[in-house]
């Protein structure tokens, strides 16, 4: 929240502050910005400000907290590639598991994982080590409710990551029950998304190890597809259907 008050500070030095309805800026004060329109405009200026990268870096995350737009993680990703050269990891991922582990909505940050740093194979293994793998002997330890919070976030929007560099965790998270439900998500998702990734014997394996409700939705047809040896929908046009046929 301290971060979330310096953003708001900032904004309001730009002349942009909040009113009941959206926000405002002092050079258009008649015209209601959305939260998307406040990201796309400013965001990406927190980087040129004078303060060390570590200190963009926090303040661009207040401004994340604040406005709850997917679009300033897309600005924290582009400062992260541009010229200036990557950004302080520490805070980085800081920054990010922060996030994972807070009870609220986090959509905005679970999806810049999904559709940027787990699709793109450059960064998918490092990003994903730095948000669960690393962390996911200590999960299962302590089993504290933010790190299981952490855990089933990022286990749901795991699809994408390659399938060598997820399954020791996927393997590791399956001892802890209340991770089930993530990570029959996750490998649904590995199934199902066009970049997902898995080997069909392995993630059959784990899907027979988990503790799922028997009427789980698609459960059924997840095992009967991997049964069949198929790694991803898009590369098996029609299997899902027949699975559906089968099953029903």
């Amino acid at each position: 929240m301290e971060m979330q008050a310096v953003a708001r500070r900032w904004l309001a030095d730009q002349g942009v502050i909040q009113v009941r309805d959206g926000w405002v800026s002092d050079k258009k004060p008649g015209l209601l910005l959305t939260a998307n329109q406040v990201a796309h405009s400013w965001a990406g200026d927190v980087f040129a400000e004078d303060l060390d990268a570590a200190d963009q870096l926090r303040l661009t995350f207040g401004l994340l907290d604040l406005l709850g737009d997917y679009w300033v993680t897309c600005e924290i990703r582009f400062a992260n590639e541009g010229a200036e050269g990557a950004l302080p990891v520490d805070v980085l991922w800081d920054g990010y598991r922060e996030r994972l582990e807070a009870d609220r909505d986090v959509e905005a940050v679970t999806y810049s994982l999904w559709v940027d740093w787990f699709e793109d194979h450059t960064t998918s293994a490092t990003a994903f080590a730095e948000v669960l793998g690393n962390d996911i002997d200590r999960v299962v330890v302590e089993r504290s409710e933010d790190l299981l919070r952490r855990a089933r976030r990022v286990l749901e929007c795991s699809g994408p990551v390659r399938w060598t560099v997820k399954e020791p965790t996927y393997r590791t998270a399956v001892r802890v029950p209340a991770l089930h439900s993530a990570l029959f998500q996750g490998i649904l998702a590995s199934f199902h998304d066009v970049y997902g990734d898995l080997e069909p014997a392995a993630a059959l394996a784990l899907l027979d190890q988990l503790d799922l409700p028997a009427n789980t939705q698609h459960l059924a047809e997840l095992r009967h597809v991997l049964a069949a040896g198929h790694k991803n929908h898009y590369r098996s046009p029609g299997a899902w259907d027949e699975a559906v046929r089968a099953c029903s």
